[in-house]
């Protein structure tokens, strides 16, 4: 089996290492546990916590055990890395429930069945410490100078640090030492402004263990136009489908820039690489990006509603490539695409068309309009299509004329669709 180390550093998930001959050793030698930490600041995960995850599922796929560590209690403190100001300190009725909101989203990455996986709150060793207890114990260890050395705090400094804040390289590292002690963890990930704290918590298990331990860090992704990744037109782009709906989260990805498609399918899907470069050079860049906003559709919200989200995709936009020329190995190859793929479908009696039907009526009767009134005015706010023309009479009649391979499709704006047949 390939070393995961080895499809990490491919796949663009490494910036640096404490020890890389080491890490590259141990992963080739034993199964180890490794972790990563999500401070619980809202109730969804967001794109950007998707590198992290998909490293941890990676280390699971190679049969290492990964942990989810929430932080439950180094929320309360609030970690100013890549911050150029104070976080809003929450309270712990807000950490404890956006907490609970986000357990379930680990699930959908990870297997956590017979221990395969650990999701872990730090709140269970941190909120109850003994403060001058966990000056001895821990703070001892750490130099101050050494501290004010880390980029995290050197960048806040010109802006101002609290105190609070300056607590948190502790806790993070303190961590990492309980996570080896109790959990046999042996490495720790995280974005590459945790560096710092990752080197704290290395140092101080071995400082308290005599352990060695190490430590990975991603690469901060930005977009080809330099701002951070998972944000739209200002927005953060939620795993939460309540937060950012599956169809707009396909979107998200479909749009990604040309020179974003190589860094994105290596590390927001599992597509092999070789397959990934190929893709990358293909002439049809758009069916490239169909693939990707696929395959990263599904791996967070599933087959199923990737594919609902592609098909939608296709409807409103045209598809890329509907007859499936690019070579794949992605599924996205057994979806129909076509007009009326996946489209939700409403019987009639043909008796009605024989006689004709109302326009209106029939919007109401598939029951893309409430009452002959929305329909009458979706009509002439121009929102209304008739197997993708616009309808602009609200007194027109329907016949078996106008019907196409059988059917009528129906559109109240851009993505409530039926088709309609009669029977």
């Amino acid at each position: 089996m390939t070393n995961v180390f080895h499809i990490l550093k491919e796949r663009g998930f490494l910036y640096q290492t404490t020890d890389e001959a080491a890490i590259e050793d141990l992963l080739a030698k034993k199964k180890i546990t490794c972790y990563v930490g999500f401070d619980a600041t809202a109730d969804s995960l967001h794109v950007g916590s998707l590198v992290p995850i998909m490293a941890l599922c990676h280390m699971q796929h190679a049969g290492h055990r990964p942990i989810a560590l929430l932080g439950g209690g180094t929320t309360m403190v609030g970690d100013p890395s890549g911050k150029t100001e104070m976080r809003k300190m929450l309270t712990k009725e807000q950490i404890m429930a956006f907490g609970e909101s986000i357990k379930s989203q680990f699930a959908k990455y990870l297997d956590f069945t017979d221990d395969k996986a650990l999701l872990l709150n730090n709140a269970a060793w941190l909120l109850d410490l003994n403060y001058v207890d966990f000056l001895r114990e821990v703070g001892r260890h750490f130099s101050v100078n050494r501290m004010l050395a880390a980029e995290s705090y050197k960048i806040r400094l010109e802006t101002g640090l609290s105190f609070i804040e300056f607590n948190y390289m502790l806790l993070q590292a303190y961590d990492f030492y309980v996570q080896a002690r109790d959990y046999d963890c042996l490495i720790q990930m995280g974005g590459q402004d945790q560096w710092g704290n990752i080197v704290a918590g290395s140092d101080l298990t071995r400082r308290m263990m005599g352990l060695q331990v190490y430590g990975m860090t991603f690469p901060l992704i930005m977009t080809a136009n330099g701002e951070k990744f998972g944000k739209s037109a200002g927005n953060a782009i939620w795993l939460d489908e309540s937060k950012t709906s599956v169809f707009d989260f396909y979107q998200y990805w479909r749009n990604v820039a040309d020179a974003d498609l190589e860094k994105c399918l290596g590390l927001f899907t599992y597509l092999p690489m070789d397959e990934v470069r190929a893709l990358v050079s293909c002439e049809n860049v758009n069916r490239t990006k169909e693939i990707l906003a696929y395959e990263a559709t599904k791996v967070t919200h599933g087959q199923a509603k990737a594919a609902e989200a592609y098909q939608a995709a296709g409807r409103q936009f045209g598809f890329a490539d509907a007859e499936c020329l690019v070579p794949t190995s992605s599924d996205i190859l057994e979806i129909k695409a076509s007009a009326t793929a996946g489209v939700p479908t409403e019987e009639l009696p043909l008796s009605d068309l024989d006689a004709g039907i109302w326009i209106v009526k029939l919007f109401v009767s598939a029951g893309l309009t409430k009452s002959n009134g929305e329909a009458r005015r979706l009509i002439k706010q121009g929102g209304a299509y008739l197997n993708d023309e616009k309808i602009s009479d609200d007194s027109l009649e329907i016949t078996s004329a106008d019907l196409v391979d059988g059917s009528l499709l129906l559109k109240a704006g851009k993505k409530r669709i039926k088709r309609i047949v009669f029977k």
